[in-house]
């Protein structure tokens, strides 16, 4: 079970443009505007799973 949540929240990282760490460093604003269906903005402008 947690190795298929990690590999989800891993697979859906890189389709918002999220490196390991949760720093955005897409390039597309279509990845921004979605951001909050899965992240939440934490300090320092990184994203975090809701």
């Amino acid at each position: 079970g947690n190795q298929i949540g990690a590999a989800f929240w891993q697979n859906i990282s890189g389709e918002h443009g999220l490196d390991s760490n949760g720093v955005y460093n897409g390039t597309s604003e279509l990845q921004l505007e979605r951001m909050s269906v899965y992240f939440n903005e934490a300090s320092g402008n990184k994203y975090v799973p809701r």
